[in-house]
């Protein structure tokens, strides 16, 4: 049977699957449906819905080594996404050899077709966002097995929200500055500790500050979000990020001693189902593989990675 009539069949089976589910009240999530898809849609690309909502038709896979950047973790199947996004790493980390960072590792970009991941992120679902880690390239291609174990260290001191001044350097600056500075970023999220130690040092030229902007969990990488290209209907935008620099009220606020919890603690949000998605992304989970589409590994294999707010 060619590989396109199987996945074709999988999917269905999936979705028949889930029909009958419906009557036992027990919907399959839509991460389990594209957290177990391995290659491509065909067709046109189409990054459908919002960055937290959707799914991605006709994704293309950034090769896993190239001259300036190296892919982690391949057992996630998670180095596909829009041109734009492709375009983007390939530009970027060749940029930033030339200011003195000798290589990008990549890690989780999206799914063969975007959507739920069912470990590790919120986001990431429609082809236009990536992380990277606050790690220099080694001199040598890895292995798949050191692509595998090789770790991110956090840059905040152990416990507290500031950074360790022995890992941060002037040099992981100037990579992020350059990884903001192209028109199609959106946004960048990074430690409220980093956005603070960039707005202390930037000194009078701080307009790129605006679009890197603190959020949890960016300690050890940095996540690069793209805009919707230009004329993509089918992609939601995400409202621009506000005027200024971000160093004020809005960043003290991180540093703020929490509330107290609430006495009765809210009902977990329930699990994304594929209704729960833009109609589109039906049609995405269930069209043949691109031909010919490569295969890393499958998407489902990183079951023991926490799952991150973005």
């Amino acid at each position: 049977m060619r590989r396109s009539h199987f996945l074709t069949a999988l999917v269905t089976g999936f979705l028949l699957a889930a029909a009958g589910a419906v009557a036992l009240g027990a919907v399959p999530t839509a991460k389990q449906l594209f957290g177990h898809v391995a290659t491509p849609s065909s067709g046109s690309t189409r990054s459908v819905g919002s960055y937290a909502k959707g799914c991605l038709a006709g994704a293309v896979a950034l090769p896993i080594t190239g001259p300036h950047w190296q892919v982690m973790r391949l057992s996630r199947n998670r180095n596909w996404g829009n041109p734009e996004l492709v375009s983007y790493i390939e530009r970027f980390s060749q940029d930033a050899a030339a200011v003195g960072w000798p290589g990008l590792l990549v890690g989780d970009m999206s799914q063969p077709r975007g959507g739920p991941m069912i470990t590790g992120h919120a986001s990431h679902q429609i082809g236009l966002d990536a992380d990277f880690w606050f790690v220099r390239m080694p001199d040598h291609t890895l292995s798949r097995d050191e692509r595998e174990t090789m770790s991110a260290p956090s840059l905040l001191i152990s416990g507290k929200l500031a950074l360790d001044p022995a890992r941060w350097s002037d040099a992981d600056a100037r990579l992020l500055r350059q990884a903001v500075s192209y028109p199609e970023v959106s946004r960048i999220f990074v430690s409220a500790a980093i956005k603070r130690k960039l707005c202390d040092t930037a000194g009078t030229d701080r307009a790129w500050l605006r679009k890197i902007r603190p959020w949890w969990g960016h300690d050890d990488h940095f996540h690069v979000r793209l805009d919707c290209p230009p004329g993509m209907a089918s992609c939601q935008a995400q409202e621009p990020v506000g005027p200024g620099d971000g160093c004020g009220p809005e960043l003290d606020a991180w540093f703020k001693p929490p509330p107290p919890p609430p006495k009765v603690p809210p009902k977990p949000k329930p699990e994304l189902t594929l209704a729960d998605l833009p109609a589109p992304c039906r049609t995405v989970l269930t069209d043949p593989a691109a031909p010919s589409a490569p295969v890393e590994a499958s998407a489902s294999a990183s079951a023991s990675v926490p799952p991150k707010a973005n």
